[in-house]
């Protein structure tokens, strides 16, 4: 596609999500970067104009994606880019509470559907691109991250129904999984799981900890992530998921051949 009119990213205020906001401005597209405080995008537009955009391509809106009635979205907009999302104590399915479940769905699935069936008909009229960000860890058997990747699962699910939906209507849906990328969210990854303090997950707990230390020589920018994620959205090939970062592409090509091994469940 062309890199003009308006693209909505949500949970735009840091992380990857601001970093795809400032890429998409770049490449030509009028953004609405949303984020529930729009205090923290302050110097977005200052972002876009030290990377070579134009001026008036940014644009910060409030939208909290768990409050309906405060989503609005731009008539004529040709892209979303649905980021926003949050994640909670890495427990074993037996020790997570309820209300972390309730929690996390509420933002990561709900949240979305909710930004997603409210933009489907303003695309429907000119086509365009609806981008779901979902997550690596859903390649592999993440032991303690069972909210998140339920919740990212379920994201992916409904992407496959919804690609085959608005095809018709010359809207192309994408499913982008990052692997280890630079934001505020991998760093607050590293940190022993509260899985701990569960007895009987001690040791496993353990190893997972000393599994995330390892990979600091695998973190990937999160300008990088965003230039890719990008360019997944202009890119008009029938690819439907798509990764950003080196680990993240090595698990999904090793998942597209092999999704039994690569899950372990063999």
């Amino acid at each position: 596609m062309d890199a003009s009119g308006i693209a909505v990213v949500t949970g735009a205020s840091r992380g990857i999500g601001r970093a795809l906001a400032v890429a998409l401005a770049v490449a030509g597209f009028d953004v609405v970067a949303t984020m529930r405080d729009p205090a923290a995008g302050a110097n977005l537009a200052d972002e876009v104009a030290a990377s070579g955009g134009r001026p008036g391509s940014m644009t910060v809106a409030a939208l909290d994606v768990v409050r309906p009635e405060a989503i609005h979205l731009p008539d004529g907009m040709r892209v979303l880019v649905n980021n926003a999302g949050i994640e909670r104590d890495y427990l074993p399915v037996e020790a997570t509470p309820m209300d972390q479940w309730r929690e996390v769905f509420e933002t990561n699935v709900y949240g979305l559907v909710e930004v997603t069936r409210r933009a489907v008909p303003i695309m429907r009229a000119g086509g365009g691109v609806i981008c779901n960000v979902t997550s690596s860890s859903l390649l592999f058997s993440v032991p303690f991250y069972g909210v998140y990747r339920a919740s990212k699962a379920a994201v992916q699910a409904m992407t496959e129904s919804l690609r085959v939906e608005v095809a018709p209507f010359g809207i192309r849906v994408i499913e982008v999984l990052p692997g280890p990328v630079d934001s505020d969210m991998l760093a607050n990854s590293a940190r022993l799981p509260e899985a701990a303090g569960c007895p009987g997950y001690e040791p496993m707990a353990q190893a997972m900890y000393e599994g995330r230390l390892a990979i600091g020589d695998m973190v990937t920018p999160v300008s990088a992530a965003a230039s890719a994620i990008a360019a997944a959205i202009l890119d008009d090939g029938s690819a439907l998921r798509w990764p950003c970062d080196p680990l993240g592409g090595q698990l999904l090509a090793g998942w597209q051949a092999d999704p039994e091994s690569t899950l372990g469940t063999r």
